[in-house]
Order: C-alpha cells, then sequence, then structure tokens
C-alpha cells in the first residue's frame, strides 16, 4: 500500500531546536507517525514538555539540551541519542534564526553568528549523524529547515538570507556526497505561526498585511512543515536528495516589508558632505 511508505515506525530521529515552534510541531509530528525522538534544544524546560508529549504517544523521547553552536554538544547529542535508542534514522537541523537588522549596522561578528547557527551547525551535526545513520540503520535521511529569506528580496534580512541561502546550497552540494546511503533535503519555510513571526507582525495592520500577501490566506502552522518532514524522512521519497522544497503558502514575493533606516548623507563638524565640493 502506498501509505505504509510514508509510515517512520521505529525509526529515531534527532530534531534540533525542538522546544517550540516548528522544531516542537515536527518533533510531536514524527513521534505520531511512529519515531521515537531525542530533542534537543537550549532550554531544558521547553524540551521536558515536549518529550511529555512524544511519551503520551506511546513513543520513547529523549532529552538532550544542546547548542548547536557548540561542536561538543553536537556531539553530545548525536552520541546520546545512539547510546538510548541503539540507532540512527533521521536528522532534522532546525535550530537556527537571527534578529532582523538593518545591513548598514550588521557587523562582521554579527554576520559570523549567524553563518554559525544557520549554516556551520546543520553542516557539523549532518557529518556526525550520516556515519551513525549508515553504521546503524544503514541508510536514513537529513532535512535542513531553511527559509524563503533565502531566496527573497528583503531588508533588514541582509545576515540570516545569506546564511539560508548559504544552507540551501549546503544541502545540494552535499546531498551527491552522501548518496545512495543518506538523502539530503532542505524545506524554504515561509511565515508560520511562531514567536519568531511575532518579531516581525508586531501590529494587526502587519498581519492583515500578510495574510492579504499570502495566496493560501493564512500563516502556516508547525503542522504544515512536519507533514512535509515526514515526506522526506519517510520511504515515500525514496528517490529524492539535493533538493529544496518551497513550503510558504504560495509566496513568490514577501508579504511584508521590514523598514530599514533610510541611508542618509553623512555631516561632518556642520559640513553636509553630499552637497559636493
Amino acid at each position: 500500500m502506498i501509505l505504509d511508505r510514508f509510515g517512520i515506525e521505529g525509526k529515531v530521529a534527532i530534531v534540533t531546536g525542538a522546544g517550540l515552534g516548528i522544531g516542537r510541531g515536527i518533533a510531536i509530528g514524527l513521534a505520531e507517525a511512529g519515531a521515537d525522538v531525542a530533542v534537543g534544544a537550549r532550554t531544558r524546560s521547553d524540551l521536558e514538555e515536549v518529550a511529555n508529549r512524544i511519551r503520551t504517544l506511546g513513543r520513547r523521547a529523549l532529552v538532550v539540551p544542546t547548542d548547536v553552536t557548540r561542536q561538543a554538544a553536537c556531539e553530545h547529542l548525536v552520541e546520546a541519542t545512539v547510546e538510548e535508542f541503539g540507532r540512527l534514522d533521521i536528522l532534522v537541523n532546525n535550530a537556527g534564526g537571527a534578529m532582523p537588522r538593518a545591513a548598514m549596522d550588521t557587523s562582521e561578528g554579527f554576520m559570523a553568528r549567524t553563518f554559525a547557527f544557520n549554516v556551520t551547525a546543520p553542516l557539523t551535526l549532518t557529518k556526525l549523524a550520516a556515519r551513525h545513520i549508515v553504521d546503524t540503520a544503514g541508510h536514513g535521511a537529513v532535512v535542513n529547515i531553511s527559509s524563503r529569506s533565502a531566496s527573497m528580496t528583503q531588508t533588514m534580512f541582509v545576515a540570516y538570507g545569506a546564511a539560508k541561502a548559504a544552507l540551501d546550497r549546503l544541502t545540494r552540494n552535499i546531498a551527491p556526497e552522501l548518496a545512495p546511503r543518506v538523502r539530503v533535503n532542505a524545506i524554504d519555510v515561509g511565515g508560520v505561526a511562531t514567536r519568531s513571526l511575532d518579531v516581525v507582525l508586531t501590529d494587526d495592520s502587519l498581519r492583515r498585511q500578510f495574510v492579504e500577501g499570502t495566496p493560501m490566506g493564512r500563516p502556516g502552522e508547525p503542522e504544515d512543515i512536519a507533514c512535509a518532514v515526514l515526506y522526506l524522512v519517510s520511504d515515500a521519497s525514496s528517490w529524492v536528495t539535493g533538493k529544496v522544497f518551497e513550503i510558504d503558502g504560495g509566496s513568490e514575493s514577501t508579504s511584508i516589508a521590514v523598514q530599514a533606516p533610510p541611508l542618509e548623507p553623512t555631516v561632518l563638524e556642520g559640513r553636509d558632505l553630499s552637497a559636493g565640493n
């Protein structure tokens, strides 16, 4: 039966950024589909709530507080998962993000931290997980949660958009190296109803603008992303690797614009440098 190919009964997954929002929805969704799940994020209390929800579904859960920007923490997450469950089949690199910041205010340090969180961390975890997937399960899948910011023109997101574009390219380039045993795909996520979206949609006017600019007429829900992840980690997508899927309610351009401060002429000692010589 074709529906059997969507089942992941008995498989073991790691989900990062699993305490809230999209990551939480993915972790619970994979458990509902039959997987045991190791949940990683920085805040233990959030992870414990998700783990308890997974256990009520009759699946096993492991809580591993994790800062994915630290190599040792990534190693511990993967090793603890394999030690607890005896295998690893699935990695979902969901942890990531960056606050809006004007390009002229984007420092070298901010750029480096954004890339460390959104690009280097997924690469580190993918390398660690791939070896264990092959050694313990034979084959499996990695899904990188990226963003439509990777391909849309958006003010105030120069660091975040560049990092997610790099993550998409990483996905495409690493996939043939790990094939055929480990499939690697990404999801470019649009606006999903989470705390991160609330940072941008700060009033009712912006919320209306967002909804009106989205063909499907609503923000996404974490479950919308979880359904796409389930396809990509199950045998239903066994002939799919190195692809980036856009799950965004049909948006082809940014639904709202976060205004950046205008670039004004510099004034030094009373002299307007825009006036020429």
